[in-house]
């Protein structure tokens, strides 16, 4: 089984789907409140897929256990990566995308998105996963094991379309490491909409609505 979810389905009977990743210490129902924001009434239906990370020890925090796409050890956090928890969490993802197939939604009609860890998650396991996606939405969030993508990364996905969004200010991931896997992706002929804002480690209003035009574009 996959990974619990919220769903929120725009309409009956979707052939669209769009799985979001939440960041660090939040859960599934984190972006559960810009689906209103986000949803042009024009679209056809879409299925929201909000999954729960597995709850696990943060070494940064001190070992407390919270939900986490993977562990962090310290605030570079594109050193030291916990490859071994990045790769469940991207077996994890497969298993969401699959069960959207099973449900009838078509690979090419799923937009994978995510924020901070989960935006990772979805980087890093959507230019793998073996079926052309529809797109990739990584928000505030950095390309992980990126050493190791130019061997990995699947030819079906090679020219998935991907929307990066960074805050200038962020203090968490910095903007410069969102910069740095843009160009990365960039210089392999990946199509990157690369967005900036004056904000810190979080979403604004702007970027909802860059992100809309962009849907928009991908569900015509």
């Amino acid at each position: 089984m996959p990974l619990p979810s919220i769903e929120i389905e725009t309409a009956p009977n979707p052939r669209h789907a769009v799985i979001w990743l939440h960041g660090l210490g939040a859960d599934g129902h984190d972006f559960e409140p810009i689906v209103p924001e986000l949803v042009d009434r024009a679209w056809p239906a879409l299925r929201f897929v909000f999954p729960n990370a597995p709850v696990r020890p943060i070494t940064i925090n001190g070992g407390m256990q919270m939900r986490a796409w993977y562990d962090i050890s310290g605030l570079e956090i594109a050193q030291k990566q916990d490859e071994a928890g990045i790769r469940d969490s991207i077996r994890l993802l497969g298993e969401l995308i699959e069960h959207e197939i099973a449900r009838g939604v078509p690979a090419g009609n799923i937009l994978l998105a995510g924020f901070s860890q989960g935006g990772a998650i979805v980087l890093g396991g959507g230019l793998r996963y073996p079926a052309r996606l529809g797109g990739i939405i990584a928000l505030s969030t950095y390309l992980p094991l990126a050493e190791k993508t130019d061997a990995e990364a699947n030819p079906a996905n090679r020219g998935v379309p991907i929307f990066m969004a960074h805050g200038m200010l962020d203090p968490t991931i910095a903007h410069a490491l969102g910069e740095m896997s843009r160009d990365y992706l960039a210089q392999r002929g990946y199509p990157v909409d690369w967005h900036a804002y004056r904000m810190a480690h979080q979403v604004c209003a702007e970027e909802i609505a860059d992100l809309k035009r962009w849907i928009g574009a991908r569900l015509r």
